[in-house]
């Protein structure tokens, strides 16, 4: 942490930038080792170019920011005091230029932000933590490769609880039920499954549709470990696969395997979409692939960078990313593969390893 909150208060100095105020949970996590989710309170941390940082919590988690190694000063707030008091009590008051997280204050925050010093200058500091946090460290690497086990696991267990008239709500409700016995507190976002027709809408909505021979079985799922998230998709055929839904599972798979094979540093990161969007529509299901080919991939399971063929940025190692390309047809429903990637030295590493080949589910 110590190494990050050096390398952003070098960047303040660069930009003469007086004072950034943090905002995020997840920028806060990134600086600080420490996640909370603070709901409508405020949790900020105000990093200068030359002085110490200065958290700014909740004072009933002051105790756990503290334990996590954070040494600095801390202004803990009490539900009837007003932070923005203390902060200016504390000397925060004088500068020119602030920097500010653009997608994140809210504009009644900004506002009292801006109370502490009068007319300033605003600089966005969002893209260099972006930046900063692109390329994971050996320790980030080493918990997302146990969070993509972790939904391999959940995928495993996804499989083993399907059986004919089981509903989609049912088989979700036993995935999360045993990835909370193995210690895991939220999931990266609302779990998917999804059975049959329903297979064919990209962000499907799981509920009591019952499970039939000759459906599409559509698991997305991802779990938040030690403050970092998975995310995996797969679809298995239960009982039976007709010859079109072969077809499309092929394709898909063969469009992810094409874009996994450029992976490697100094691609240009809208080629992954771009190859695989080609073998869809040569394929003749280019209408039916509506979104990007995936994701960055770190603390947020949807962070920086957008993955989609306009991105001009270059691939670096260290970087982890999804790839999931999906074809969607309403009426025999959908397939979407997608893996956790880690881009190597000389190539790339999936932290997701369920086998992609077509299975179908007896």
């Amino acid at each position: 942490m110590e190494q990050r909150l050096q390398q952003l208060s070098t960047y303040l100095q660069e930009q003469n930038i007086d004072v950034a105020f943090i905002n995020s949970p997840e920028n806060f996590f990134y600086l600080t080792g420490f996640h909370t989710d603070p709901h409508e309170r405020l949790l900020g941390l105000l990093v200068f170019p030359n002085a110490d940082p200065i958290a700014v919590l909740p004072g009933m988690e002051k105790g756990q920011l503290i334990e996590t190694g954070w040494t600095y000063d801390v202004i803990g707030y009490a539900d009837h005091e007003d932070p923005w008091a203390l902060m200016k009590e504390r000397g925060v008051k004088e500068a020119q230029t602030v920097g500010l997280e653009k997608q994140v204050l809210s504009y009644g925050r900004s506002q009292s932000f801006f109370s502490l010093f009068g007319e300033v200058d605003v600089k966005d500091v969002e893209g260099q933590l972006n930046e900063m946090r692109v390329v994971k460290d050996v320790e980030e690497i080493a918990i997302m490769r146990e969070a993509a086990e972790l939904a391999d696991f959940g995928v495993k267990v996804g499989t083993e609880a399907l059986r004919e008239g089981v509903t989609e709500m049912e088989v979700l409700a036993t995935i999360e039920y045993e990835l909370k016995k193995k210690g895991v507190a939220a999931m990266s976002f609302s779990t998917m499954v999804l059975f049959g027709e329903k297979s064919g809408q990209p962000h499907g909505n799981p509920g009591d549709r019952t499970l039939k021979p000759g459906d599409f079985v559509l698991f997305d799922l991802g779990v938040v470990w030690k403050g970092y998230t998975s995310d995996i998709t797969r679809t298995f055929a239960f009982q039976s696969v007709s010859d079109e839904q072969r077809k499309i599972y092929e394709k898909v798979k063969e469009a992810l395997e094409a874009s996994l094979a450029i992976s490697k540093p100094g691609t240009r990161i809208g080629d992954l979409d771009q190859t695989a969007r080609d073998v869809i529509t040569d394929g003749g299901y280019g209408e039916l692939f509506p979104h990007r080919i995936g994701h960055g991939l770190g603390i947020n399971v949807h962070e920086f960078p957008s993955m989609s063929h306009l991105n001009d940025g270059v691939l670096k190692e260290g970087m982890t990313y999804t790839i999931e390309p999906g074809i969607y047809d309403p009426a025999i429903g959908g397939v979407r593969l997608e893996d956790d990637v880690l881009v190597t030295k000389d190539g790339y590493e999936t932290l997701t390893k369920t086998p992609k080949e077509l299975r179908i589910i007896e």
